[in-house]
């Protein structure tokens, strides 16, 4: 009950922090379109990737304990799914599909956390759906089922880009689920570019599980063999890593009995199904979400902050770049003036003219030196250091180490956007209060956050109600406040 309480008073935390300190500032300055915080306040979600025939619909019919998705070894559906959890549906209803609504739903409603992926068209739009199932597996979480992976397919063929939405995908998904068969162990080029581009640049690695799915269909425990050894190959050269990541084995036994596979296969009895150790690990998803949550303020408060850096150092170079120039002006309109005046004294044609006309005249002269660079040279060489410092926009920023080259490589489009539509002209002394803001978020909050975490786990069963009892009471939650808590997952 505490328990629940407490971790519902920092969930609310964790997302004030995001609305109140990080998403003005991620708006202002084009790092975002829209709130930061909708990519993380709707429920927990588990993508779902893999080729056309690696078994996700049934993966995922086997999960819910109905049949939601179609299935099939041809291609079936070329949408993406959202599935959810119906509460208006009795406990005793079978398990069905009671909604369904079509994309543009889920794109235009706020409670959603998919308004970023309107950017991707109406064609995009037309294949992206949302269902509604009264199945218990999803009371804690949501499903995003995907459209299988092809081996010759481009971006004009499906009339979107699947890497870009798969990314986004990825980048608010608690967990994902790269699955495989036998047939394809990771030869197909989409999952081939989907694992060594996509995931890597939007989401982290112990967020991703590799399944090979469908072992029934190996003819024999060599041809497992073969097969599993083929995707370790594939995986390493695809992902350039030395250590395999644990890669599940696994198969419908429905769809087995169906095939008679488990007759053919008799090596099956020596291994074990992990199936329902997949099961498991999807259903921690709601318990990765606090953590994600930190993570997803320290990410973004770093890049928010690696950005704005960034553009500090860009009007600092654009300032002492003004003032040099001006120097320069100022001296060459100083020269012209004396120049005028020595003339003056000296030619011959002005001996009759008054001292102080001949002054007033090079003054005259200066000043009209001083107008002509502000109107025209000054444009003119601010533009040509512009455009010499986008072009060597690398070197705005100090990129001493793997994390600042990493944080730099996501933000490096965004400085140049903003860059090209302000001209390179805003106000430094915003943009410095804005840093020391976000600053403080990444150094302080996030430390913060992480104690918060650390003593969240590190507490033992029979001192947690006190602990949490007390923490409430500071925080200003009363006894009463337990009644709208149902469980930990509702809010993690």
């Amino acid at each position: 009950m505490y328990r629940d309480n407490y971790i519902k008073a920092l969930r609310s935390e964790l997302l004030e922090i995001v609305a109140d300190e990080l998403t003005p500032i991620a708006i202002r300055y084009n790092y975002s379109e829209v709130p930061l915080e909708g990519n993380i306040k709707w429920r927990p979600q588990v993508l779902l990737l893999g080729n056309y025939s690696s078994g996700k619909s049934t993966l995922i019919n086997d999960f819910l304990g109905a049949k939601v998705q179609n299935t099939g070894q041809a291609p079936t559906d070329d949408s993406f799914t959202v599935i959810t959890y119906d509460h208006s549906q009795p406990p005793e209803a079978p398990i069905q599909v009671s909604e369904t609504r079509d994309g543009k739903f889920l794109l235009s409603n706020p409670e959603y956390p998919f308004e970023t992926l309107k950017k991707h068209g109406q064609r995009f739009a037309s294949h992206f759906r949302y269902k509604k199932v009264n199945s218990p597996f999803l009371k804690n979480l949501a499903i995003i089922d995907t459209p299988g992976m092809l081996d010759s397919i481009s971006e004009r063929d499906r009339g979107y880009d699947y890497q870009e939405v798969i990314g986004d995908l990825a980048q608010i998904a608690d967990l994902v689920l790269v699955l495989f068969d036998p047939h394809k162990a990771g030869t197909v080029r989409e999952a081939h570019t989907s694992l060594r581009d996509t995931l890597p640049a939007r989401t982290f690695e112990d967020r991703v599980l590799f399944v090979l799915n469908r072992i029934d269909e190996c003819s024999s425990l060599i041809d497992l063999l073969r097969v599993y050894g083929t995707l370790c190959w594939n995986l390493s050269q695809i992902t350039g890593r030395k250590d395999i990541p644990m890669i599940h084995l696994t198969y419908s036994k429905q769809e087995a009995l169906k095939s008679n596979n488990l007759q053919d296969s008799n090596y099956l009895k020596f291994l074990q199904n992990q199936r329902d150790d997949l099961k498991k690990a999807v259903l921690k998803a709601p318990c990765f979400r606090l953590d994600n949550l930190a993570t997803f303020i320290e990410t973004h408060a770093e890049r928010i902050a690696h950005m704005l850096e960034a553009l500090i150092s860009f009007r600092k170079r654009a300032r002492k770049f003004s003032f040099k120039s001006f120097g320069i002006a100022l001296l060459a309109s100083l020269g012209a003036a004396a120049t005028a005046f020595l003339l003056s004294i000296i030619a011959p044609t002005f001996s009759g003219m008054p001292l102080l006309q001949r002054a007033i005249a090079a003054v005259a002269i200066g000043l009209t030196s001083m107008i002509f660079w502000s109107f025209y040279f000054r444009k003119t060489f601010y533009n040509r250091f512009y455009r010499k410092t986008l072009k060597q926009i690398d070197n705005l920023t100090t990129l001493e180490n793997q994390t600042r080259r990493d944080c730099w490589e996501t933000i490096r489009n965004t400085v140049l956007l903003f860059l090209s539509n302000s001209n390179g002209k805003y106000p430094i002394g915003d943009l410095r209060h804005d840093y020391r803001k976000v600053w403080k978020v990444y150094e302080k909050g996030s430390k913060e956050i992480r104690e918060a975490l650390s003593e969240l786990n590190e507490i033992s069963p029979e001192d947690e109600e006190e602990f949490f009892k007390n923490r409430l009471e500071l925080n200003g939650f009363k006894e009463d406040d337990s009644l709208h808590v149902q469980s930990v997952q509702d809010f993690v």
